[in-house]
């Protein structure tokens, strides 16, 4: 929170200002450490419109946290203090939401507060995984390696959502061609085509009549189109986001061809991953499957996980728990865990499904792409030929009549 102000500094001159601080008592006491003595102080109040009030605005994204826990890391390998180290990387940042945060967290931490504590404030931008693994770099004595853990952690979850992101670039950018063809057709070429059509004799082609009924049923029933599709995407969202719905998109999504394949060894990187920073930070197998579990969103992965957990929990192994789940859990992945679990390796040989399924991720959506492309400018030619073939052919026709 901010806090404005009035105060006489070392001189006794009156000066006024703002500082943060999570309540009046610790702003109070992180100015008199300046030896500012206050003599009034009240909570600031929040400006009425803010863009980092909007969500959108609000986002710390994974590179962000990559790059802060990269630099935060090494500032403390090279024994900088924690304080000084926040604040010189609240300077750096140049997202403005993010800034702000690290200006909290190191207030905070100069209130008392351990490095995890501060950050926990802030579930929105530091999840339970990084929380955990702070806490574990706490207790050990190592929290410069579990910040490392994390950079390499965030920096490869960023390479995936990127390829992600890159490969439905150019299929976006193609529909959104297709619609505005199809806009223009519909509202300026086919308006002027059935008026020239109505001036003639000439009976138009099965293409034509086709668009000219398409474009008479707009015309009147238009508006009862538009009001059943967003009726329809706002059911069909409303129900996603129920206990119910994601339940059932989840089990579905995982049965989708290719799609599903995919999903699949996004699921398994993210969970031999964290696993694997997990422990190799120091954490049992147990805090790490529970960790985890937490972190995963897909409810078929998180049920197998509570069951891996609550076994491992009775003295089972990890592979003979997933062994059961052959459909989600390939035998590849099973027999690597279980030469890890005999070998006391467990933690490398999670890397090495990592680094399998890595390079799997990157074929697909090179592949993914690769055929989507061409695919699309077929659809896409057909379809516009299709549509000069339905206009150009009747004003043909039409001319012909003259």
């Amino acid at each position: 929170m901010k806090y404005i102000y009035q105060a006489r500094n070392r001189e006794g001159k009156v000066e006024t200002g703002t500082v943060e601080a999570s309540t009046k008592e610790a702003a109070a006491l992180l100015l008199q450490k300046y030896e500012i003595f206050v003599t009034s102080i009240k909570e600031q109040s929040p400006a009425v419109f803010r863009m980092e009030n909007i969500s959108f605005f609000n986002k710390v994204s994974k590179k962000d946290l990559a790059i802060f826990a990269r630099q935060l890391a090494v500032m403390l390998q090279s024994r900088v203090a924690v304080t000084q180290s926040l604040d010189s990387l609240a300077v750096q940042t140049k997202n403005p939401v993010f800034k702000e945060k690290i200006s909290k967290i190191s207030q905070m931490v100069q209130e008392g507060n351990s490095l995890s504590q501060a950050m926990s404030a802030f579930p929105e931008v530091f999840g339970i995984f990084f929380i955990s693994l702070i806490k574990t770099g706490e207790a050990s004595g190592r929290i410069s390696e579990s910040l490392a853990y994390l950079s390499e952690h965030l920096e490869r979850e960023h390479d995936i959502n990127s390829q992600i992101k890159n490969a439905l670039v150019y299929p976006a950018f193609v529909i959104c061609v297709l619609f505005v063809v199809v806009a223009l057709v519909i509202f300026f070429v086919m308006p002027r085509l059935v008026d020239l059509l109505k001036q003639t004799t000439t009976k138009p082609p099965v293409f034509t009549q086709m668009m000219i009924d398409f474009y008479g049923f707009l015309a009147n029933y238009g508006w009862v189109l538009i009001v059943g599709f967003v009726c329809l995407v706002l059911f069909i969202i409303y129900y996603f986001t129920t206990k119910e719905g994601k339940k059932r998109w989840n089990q579905l999504s995982l049965r989708i061809p290719f799609f599903g394949d995919f999903l699949q060894k996004t699921f398994l990187i993210m969970f031999a991953e964290n696993i694997s920073t997990l422990i190799a930070a120091g954490l049992s197998i147990n805090n790490a499957l529970q960790i985890t579990r937490d972190t995963v969103d897909n409810y078929v992965y998180k049920e197998i996980l509570t069951e891996t957990e609550q076994r491992v929990s009775e003295g089972e192994k990890i592979s003979s728990v997933l062994i059961k789940y052959p459909k989600f859990v390939p035998p590849f992945v099973v027999q690597m865990i279980q030469v890890g679990e005999e070998t006391g390796k467990l933690d490398k040989n999670l890397m090495e499904i990592v680094n399998f399924y890595n390079k799997e991720v990157k074929r697909a959506v090179e592949l993914f792409t690769a055929l989507l492309e061409p695919i699309l400018i077929i659809f896409l030619g057909v379809f516009v030929a299709l549509l000069a073939i339905s206009v150009i052919q009747p004003l043909y026709g039409a001319l012909g009549t003259i």
